[in-house]
């Protein structure tokens, strides 16, 4: 059985978001999907299967972190889906069915792949007491996400704080399901990009998810209203870095990057 590794909104080898790709004729159980994830160790692994002609979608799929299974991944599917295009198993425009209802991904003449993902609900909150100290940044403002994304999103001052976080882990799970965006406007969008984030999801085993394509899909309706541009850039500034243009349209994100396929291998199974 084969297994790819692609680093997803990336241009090169070693940045952006690893995820594992394993390609099926249907879905084994759930323990076998997760143990996969579990031996992958990246943040999500996909599973994906060709559905039968004429339906609402072409192929299903699911992710798993190594801990547990999630109801929206972005990386990942754009993963899945330069892995489909790129093999041949399924050139031109996706639509896979998920948890998350169909996704569309979309490849472009410029090697990019655009994902038409739902947006997130953003409902503004008062800062839940304690998540300043365990953030370590006091927050401008507080978003709930809603259930797809299950994050809190937490608007910082500038730039410059996003980027010097070191937050307690173990304490944001207690203010989100899955855990926290952090975010500021750019410092000089000169540089490329229009905001910054990190991504801490505790919760699902992530301390820092590299580059989240699903938190996007709540940072685009936040910027676009701030800033006043329905198409924006972002930068998701872990260690490896990743850049995911956003296009806001109504009650659908836009999320559109590269991807690079770094390992592809096979996968001795019983």
């Amino acid at each position: 059985m084969r297994i790819r590794i692609v680093d997803a909104f990336a241009e090169r080898a070693f940045a952006g978001n690893p995820a594992g790709v394993v390609l099926l004729d249907a879905f084994p159980e759930d323990d076998w999907m997760q143990n996969v994830a579990m031996e992958v160790n990246h943040a999500e692994t996909a599973f994906a299967h060709p559905l039968p002609e004429g339906g609402d979608a072409d192929w299903a799929l699911r992710w798993f972190t190594p801990v547990t299974e999630v109801a929206m991944c972005g990386h990942a599917t754009l993963a899945t889906a330069h892995v489909l295009g790129t093999t041949g198993a399924h050139p031109g425009p996706l639509r896979f069915a998920t948890r998350s209802g169909v996704l569309i991904a979309t490849p472009g003449t410029d090697g990019t792949i655009t994902l038409d993902f739902p947006t997130a609900p953003l409902t503004r909150l008062d800062a839940p007491d304690g998540v300043a100290e365990a953030l370590g940044a006091e927050p401008v403002a507080v978003f709930d996400t809603g259930p797809n994304v299950g994050d809190l999103l937490v608007e910082l001052a500038d730039e410059k704080t996003v980027l010097g976080l070191s937050p307690d882990h173990r304490a944001l799970g207690a203010y989100s399901e899955r855990g926290i965006i952090a975010t500021a406007r750019a410092e000089d969008p000169a540089r490329g990009y229009d905001y910054v984030s990190r991504c801490f999801f505790p919760n699902v085993g992530i301390d820092e998810d590299p580059v989240t394509g699903s938190a996007h899909t709540a940072l685009a309706p936040h910027w676009s209203g701030r800033l006043g541009a329905d198409d924006l850039t972002g930068l998701q500034a872990s260690r490896r870095t990743g850049l995911v243009r956003t296009g806001l349209r109504g009650d659908r994100v836009l999320l559109t990057g590269h991807a690079v396929t770094v390992v592809d291998g096979e996968l001795f199974t019983p």
